[in-house]
């Protein structure tokens, strides 16, 4: 554990992706856990090497969807056969095939919000201030740098033991950055 709690992590920057993904799992074997990895462009297989966890926001969709198809149901049931029963043409007051277009609109407009704003709060975004701004080659992180950070949280961080492990993952700079 870090003896000073004002330090986030260690950055260890890597000139490929190769270098990255063999010091993630170098990392998940060391017994590492808390850590995270910057990239210019999504690297295949790197979430699994991290061990991160699937998201549940494809169940949020899931449950989204389906209250907004129950919800359009229950509002043309409702508005044609209890609130303001109309017969027109003597069809029923309540038919489906009418209903098809409202069900699919508001199955589509409450599993589109879940997704934004499910993924807005599971990302907690707005994020107007990351620690990983501290790091002085931040910039070139969305450029062409692989940047792994281990936590200073992670119970097997040690600054000098954990820069010692990622110098020899290869390692081309490493710092300390500050929460």
């Amino acid at each position: 554990m870090a003896d000073n709690p004002s330090i986030h992590g260690l950055v260890a920057d890597f000139d490929s992706p190769d270098r990255l993904m063999d010091a993630v799992k170098a990392a998940r074997k060391a017994g590492y856990t808390k850590m995270e990895a910057y990239t210019p462009f999504p690297i295949h297989g790197i979430d699994d090497a991290m061990g991160a966890k699937p998201s549940i926001l494809g169940y949020l969709v899931l449950l989204g969807s389906a209250t907004g198809l129950g919800l359009a149901i229950w509002l043309q049931w409702w508005t044609g056969a209890v609130d303001y029963p109309l017969v027109i043409a003597g069809k029923p007051f309540f038919a489906f095939e009418p209903s098809v277009p409202i069900m699919f609109e508001l199955t589509v407009l409450l599993s589109s919000f879940v997704a934004v704003f499910g993924m807005i709060g599971l990302n907690g975004l707005p994020k107007l201030y990351h620690p990983i701004f501290n790091y002085t080659g931040h910039k070139g992180i969305t450029d062409d740098r692989f940047v792994l950070v281990i936590e200073a949280s992670d119970r097997e961080f040690d600054a000098t033991g954990t820069r010692d492990f990622l110098a020899a993952q290869g390692a081309g700079k490493l710092e300390l950055i500050e929460a």
